[in-house]
């Protein structure tokens, strides 16, 4: 029979360290109940084991490694994890093949997409998208924007991002495409070396 003990605050005996349970014991926090945080207070976490947290749980950036011409859609090949010295990823992977993007985990998920581009006019215009599906098979353009020169030769940068609610990891998927508006052989650009055009992924929380 489980017993009940009614206080209105609890402080440590001596020292300023309360403990409450044993190793092995469940705290349970019955629904309905707020537990209250106030400012300025620390939540240590450090070496634990934290389930179904709000927050960001996983974070990545891909690449686009070389530099090529025309449209794709979606871009398919070429496409690699950022592997910097400096580059470290959150949590559980993405993964890819021929350029579909699979999620590792449900959730919310922000994904961007960022492209350089070179035009071979002064006019040259692209328009880079990401595109979503549902049911592994009919994509949706979720985000779409435009990146123009003003000179020939000139080299100019978008961005473009999408809130994506994967429900499913074997249906909720994403690609990423390149449409050159004004002319075949505008270029968008890639490197091994750093991320010029490129594609990111963070998980804010659960769905």
């Amino acid at each position: 029979m489980a017993s009940l003990i009614k206080v209105d605050k609890l402080d440590p005996q001596s020292g300023t360290a309360l403990e409450i349970g044993t190793s092995g014991d469940t705290i349970n926090v019955p629904s309905g109940v707020t537990l209250d945080i106030n400012s300025g207070a620390t939540l240590d976490a450090t070496g634990a084991t934290v389930t179904g947290a709000i927050g960001i749980t996983a974070s990545s950036f891909w690449r686009l490694t070389t530099t090529f011409a025309g449209d794709a859609s979606p871009i398919a090949s070429n496409l690699e994890v950022a592997d910097d010295a400096s580059y470290g990823s959150l949590g559980s992977a993405m993964t890819q093949s021929s350029g579909i993007f699979t999620f590792p985990l449900t959730g919310y998920w922000l994904v961007g997409f960022g492209v350089q581009f070179n035009a071979n006019s002064a006019d040259g215009r692209c328009a880079p998208s990401i595109q979503a599906t549902i049911n592994d098979s009919a994509y949706d353009t979720v985000c779409e924007f435009s990146v123009a020169a003003n000179t020939t030769g000139a080299y100019n940068n978008g961005y473009g991002q999408a809130l994506i609610d994967v429900t499913d990891v074997a249906n909720v998927k994403v690609r990423f495409s390149q449409n050159q508006v004004t002319s075949d052989s505008n270029s968008t650009y890639g490197s091994t070396d750093a991320n010029v055009t490129f594609m990111s992924f963070t998980r804010l929380g659960d769905t």
